[in-house]
């Protein structure tokens, strides 16, 4: 992914997850005041429940005192328990007696005219029978609700069910469990009521926020207009907010730090390495006397999404110091396998160089690597060579048992680059090595009159007496070919012969360079 999408990517990412807690925040909030508001209402509407049955109470206990009641009936006497009943209760307004189905006195005296006893319009389980609205012709005063039982009725006025101390902007009913509307405070909306005795739940429709209270008797309804949430929203977004802000702060941060680790070289490497983004680049080795190609240095190279090729001396450090080195060169194996393993197994004499890393000469990790993957195939492990650097040679002791072992296991074994180290013939005397790799800056020095000239016979000299096979590397002139081959150099590898191929060109020059020029075995010579 190219550095420019991976910014734009990061910046949506850092502006979704700035958004997302905020929005949280902001939905959060809005259900937390709808609830809170719901439980205030249903806080009401239960206190509305608790208020009917007192009212309803205070109605039982006058009817059952008047039962009780032993005066004659109608008497000044009588009619004065029935006026302290009311004036003692809260709820009741009237209290009357009947005798012959008429209304004979009430608490406020003899009555002066006939008036017939109604019949309720349902009756509790108790046996009180309920008039929901009637005209009191005594007092001519607003419509009340009548009670009666026996020969005597209350009445009360049905305000008194939901007589309690609401929030402005609560609007209460109380309704029988038969959904019969009893009483009301500040109007509550009557669709709404219809709605809700018809379907009673909790919730909020486009105008109000309800909520209904039940118990054995009674249903009670309390409803408030839709704004009213919005103090209560202020109040959770205020709660709330810290918390959405440090959320967001912290996921900001986070893309921050993941798209810097991404866009830095070791993010992008280790991904690359995840990815399997590297491929292999084959250089050809030929037979110096015969130009013949013997077999190529396996270089690993990263090429991007889009096709873009990484220069090796950007990552390999990197990938050294990393230690993602390792992964790389097992997917190198992987890729020879996969890229070469026909052309090597229908040609024995052809081998290809794997270059290790440091680390896997140091623990000799890469041959139990190297040998599972060829364990299917027909390739045989004198076809894989293996070139190490001096740099992998910090540990002579544990570099010569990797290098005994890979030797036992049929690998030929080069040390590369050589002479840009320190202790170069301390490395040729001390390890069992099959072949020398002569560095491109020698090569350079061929045909001048460098101070280092002489340098390059020195070495093709001590690697001779070491029996060693020897490679040149970087050769680009005729020159320096005739030159290698005049003092028996063995093979050479650089542009003069071809530059790193991919896979498939290098099996075409493979194939021309041994259709002109013929085969024959590799020779490899083993140190004494």
């Amino acid at each position: 992914m190219k550095r420019s999408r991976i910014i734009i990517a990061a910046v949506l990412l850092a502006l979704i997850g700035a958004a997302v807690p905020m929005a949280a925040v902001f939905y959060a909030s809005w259900h937390l005041a709808v609830r809170s508001e719901q439980e205030r209402l249903a806080l009401f509407a239960n206190r509305a429940i608790v208020r009917a049955n007192r009212s309803l109470s205070d109605v039982r206990s006058v009817l059952a005192a008047m039962d009780a009641s032993t005066l004659a009936p109608c008497s000044s006497e009588h009619m004065a328990q029935m006026r302290r009943l009311a004036v003692d209760s809260r709820s009741v307004e009237e209290v009357g007696y009947f005798a012959g189905g008429l209304l004979k006195c009430t608490s406020w005296g003899l009555t002066e005219t006939e008036i017939p006893r109604d019949t309720g319009d349902y009756v509790t389980a108790d046996g009180i029978d309920v008039i929901v609205r009637m005209q009191p012709l005594v007092t001519g005063a607003k419509p009340l609700m009548a009670l009666q039982r026996g020969a005597y009725n209350v009445l009360i006025d049905p305000v008194r069910f939901v007589d309690i101390i609401a929030d402005p902007g609560i609007r209460l009913a109380i309704a029988t469990d038969k959904s019969v509307l009893i009483g009301e405070l500040n109007e509550p909306d009557r669709v709404l009521l219809s709605n809700l005795l018809a379907r009673p739940h909790n919730g909020m429709d486009d105008q109000h926020l309800f909520a209904v209270a039940h118990d054995a008797d009674w249903t009670a309804i309390a409803s408030a207009p839709r704004e009213t949430i919005m103090q209560s929203l202020r109040q959770q977004q205020l709660l709330l907010l810290p918390f959405g802000l440090f959320t967001a702060a912290v996921i900001v941060g986070l893309v921050v730090w993941f798209s810097r680790k991404r866009l830095s070289p070791l993010g992008e490497l280790t991904l690359a390495v995840q990815k399997r983004e590297f491929i292999v680049h084959y250089q050809p080795i030929v037979s110096l006397k015969t130009g013949i190609c013997v077999g190529a240095e396996a270089l690993v190279r990263w090429q991007r999404p889009d096709g873009v090729l990484v220069r090796p001396d950007f990552f390999i450090p990197l990938a050294e110091e990393s230690g993602l080195i390792l992964p790389i060169t097992d997917q190198v194996v992987a890729a020879i396998i996969r890229d070469l393993g026909p052309a090597l197994t229908a040609d024995r004499s052809l081998h290809i160089a794997v270059n290790l890393s440091a680390g896997d000469i140091a623990t000799g990790r890469v041959l139990p690597v190297i040998g599972k993957a060829l364990a299917p195939t027909a390739i045989r492990p004198e076809q894989i060579w293996l070139e190490a650097t001096e740099r992998g040679f910090v540990d002579i002791g544990a570099a010569r048992e990797t290098i005994t072992e890979a030797r036992r296991l049929g690998h030929a074994v080069a040390i590369d680059d050589f002479g840009t180290g320190y202790s170069s013939l301390q490395y040729l005397q001390g390890l069992p090595l099959d072949a020398l790799k002569i560095d491109k800056s020698f090569i350079d020095t061929i045909g001048l009159n460098a101070a280092t000239s002489a340098v390059t016979g020195h070495i093709i000299e001590m690697a001779q007496e070491l029996n060693l096979v020897l490679v040149a590397e970087g050769v680009e002139t005729e020159a320096q070919r005739d030159y290698l081959l005049a003092h028996a150099v063995d093979f050479g590898q650089g542009w003069l012969f071809s530059k790193p191929l991919p896979a498939q060109e290098f099996l075409v020059f493979l194939r021309s360079s041994r259709e002109r020029l013929g085969s024959g075995p590799v020779p490899i010579r083993r140190a004494a």
